[in-house]
C-alpha cells in the first residue's frame, strides 16, 4: 500500500486479484512540459497510482516521471487508455503508449470511450483480451461505458472488464451504472470526481469540511473512499495534492455520508457515452 506519514491509502482488489490503490492521480488537460514535474510532485506526496491515457499527450512526461523517482517500478500502478480513433488498432496503439510511458507493461488499459457509433469496441475488446494474456499489461477494462455497453461486451467477450471509469461526483453519482458495474464484478472509478471543483461549493459539503477542519475537496473525496469508488483527482498544486492524500485519513458517519448523497442532481460535466464519437486526434 501506499503512504506518507500516517496516512496509508487502501487499495481495491480487482476481479483478477491486482490491487489498485484506491485513490490516484490523473493527469488528464495536464501540459506535456509540466507533466514530468507535476508527476514527480505526485508521487513525492505518497500517490502509487497515476492515471494518463494517448489522448492527454502526456504519457512520456509520466514515464519520465516514474524513472526519475527511483520508486520501484512494481510499487506505481500505471493506467492508460486507448484512443477512440484507435479502436481498429489496439496492438500498435499499446505499443505507442508503452513506448511514450518507456514502461515494459502497464497495470491496467482502458478502452476509453465506447462511441458506438463506430461498432469498434467488441473487437477492440478482443485485441487487449489478448495483450491481457500475452501480460503486457495486468489487467483491462473500460471507460465510460453504461449498461448498454456493458451488455454488449458481455455477449462477446471472454474477460469481464476490472474497472469501469466513469464521472462521477456528488451532483452526478451515476448510481444504478454503479450498481450494475459492482454487481457484475467490475470495480468503479470516478473521474472528475470533484465535479471540476463546482461541487465543493456547496453548503453541505462547506459544513461538513468546518465540522472535521478539513478542505472541501477532502471532504468529496473522503465519501468516494467511503463508498467504494476508486478516485483519480487532479491538481497542479503539490499543497493541493498532499491536502487530497490526507482524505484518506477522514472517516464520515452514516449521516455525513447521507448527507452527500443528497447531493444527487444529475449534473454531468462531459459528454454523453451514449452520443459521444470524437477521434481524440
Amino acid at each position: 500500500m501506499s503512504q506518507t506519514q500516517e496516512t496509508t491509502i487502501p487499495t481495491v482488489t480487482l476481479n483478477n486479484g491486482v490491487q489498485i490503490p484506491q485513490l490516484g492521480f490523473g493527469v488528464f488537460q495536464v501540459p506535456e512540459e509540466d507533466t514530468q514535474r507535476i508527476v514527480e510532485d505526485a508521487l513525492e506526496a505518497g500517490y502509487r497510482h497515476i492515471d494518463t491515457a494517448a489522448a492527454y499527450r502526456n504519457e512520456a512526461g509520466v514515464g519520465a516521471a516514474i524513472a526519475a523517482s527511483g520508486i520501484p517500478r512494481e510499487e506505481i500502478f500505471v493506467t492508460t487508455k486507448l484512443r477512440n480513433g484507435e479502436q481498429g488498432l489496439v496492438y500498435e496503439a499499446f505499443q505507442d503508449s508503452r513506448t511514450a510511458l518507456n514502461l515494459d507493461y502497464v497495470d491496467l488499459y482502458l478502452i476509453h470511450w465506447p462511441v458506438p457509433s463506430q461498432g469498434l469496441f467488441t473487437g477492440a475488446w478482443k485485441a487487449m483480451e489478448n495483450l491481457y494474456g500475452d501480460g503486457l499489461t495486468r489487467a483491462i477494462g473500460v471507460s465510460n461505458f453504461l449498461e448498454p455497453h456493458l451488455d454488449t461486451l458481455r455477449a462477446s467477450s471472454d474477460i469481464i472488464p476490472a474497472v469501469n471509469q466513469i464521472e462521477i461526483h456528488p451532483t452526478f453519482q451515476q448510481r444504478d451504472l454503479v450498481a450494475t458495474s459492482r454487481s457484475r464484478g467490475i470495480a468503479v472509478e470516478a473521474y472528475s470526481p470533484l465535479g471540476q471543483g463546482a461541487d465543493l461549493d456547496s453548503g453541505a459539503v462547506r459544513s461538513l469540511a468546518a465540522k472535521h477542519a478539513v478542505t472541501p475537496a477532502q471532504i468529496v473525496l473522503a465519501w468516494h473512499l467511503s463508498t467504494g469508488n476508486i478516485a483519480i483527482p487532479k491538481t497542479s498544486s503539490a499543497d493541493r495534492m498532499r491536502e487530497n492524500f490526507e482524505a484518506a485519513a477522514i472517516i464520515l458517519t452514516a449521516s455525513e455520508l447521507t448527507a452527500v448523497n443528497e447531493l444527487e442532481e444529475g449534473a454531468r460535466i462531459g459528454a454523453d457515452p451514449a452520443t459521444a464519437a470524437f477521434t481524440q486526434f
